[in-house]
């Protein structure tokens, strides 16, 4: 998480969308980078609302803008499974190592998916109880270009992001059947993800 004061910004970072890049490339900008640990790094909309917005807004006088990003919801999974992957993960991270995708895909559907599978979606990191989104601007991360072009305006300079934290590559095929219930199951995630259009 990210906070620019002057610009009155805040950068919320969902998982699997390039967030270390970022980071990476603007924290000298920001006044306030949340980078460690995980789950403060990736404060979610609803938590930001609850417990940062009104104390900035307060401070500010004015409310700040919220930005995030949201990766197209299978080829985050998949951007799960394959980071999982990584023989360099931190200590205590489980690992998808001699996991094959399906299984992992089949884990996480279940009603008790092991701590490898247990992910929070990205409808639940960006919206609230009524699942409606509770971030000012999201950008598809299919979309960086029109969402570092906001930053740009936003900030008043040229960003140029580095490949950081990037996933192995892995195979993340499907069947019909298990893609059909995995569309299920992020139905919520593409309510939010259909309705984003390119700057």
């Amino acid at each position: 998480m990210l906070i620019f004061w002057k610009e009155r910004l805040v950068f919320l970072a969902n998982t699997r969308c390039g967030s270390t890049s970022i980071e990476s490339a603007l924290e000298s900008l920001a006044h306030v980078a949340v980078q460690r640990p995980p789950p403060l790094k990736h404060t979610s909309a609803s938590a930001f609302r609850r417990f940062l917005a009104p104390y900035l807004e307060l401070a500010a006088g004015e409310a700040f803008t919220t930005v995030a990003l949201m990766r197209e919801p299978t080829d985050w999974l998949g951007s799960w499974y394959r980071h999982r992957q990584r023989a360099d993960l931190p200590l205590g991270e489980p690992s998808t190592d001699g996991m094959a995708y399906p299984d992992f895909v089949t884990s996480f559907l279940s009603d008790s998916p092991p701590p490898v599978a247990r992910l929070e979606s990205q409808a639940e990191f960006l919206s609230g109880p009524d699942g409606g989104p509770l971030v000012d601007r999201i950008f598809r991360y299919e979309d960086l270009g029109g969402f570092l072009a906001f930053l740009e305006e936003r900030l008043d300079c040229e960003i140029t992001l580095p490949r950081d934290n990037v996933a192995p590559s892995a195979s993340t095929e499907l069947t019909q059947e298990l893609s059909a219930r995995l569309r299920e199951r992020f139905a919520p995630d593409y309510v939010i993800y259909d309705a984003l259009t390119p700057r």
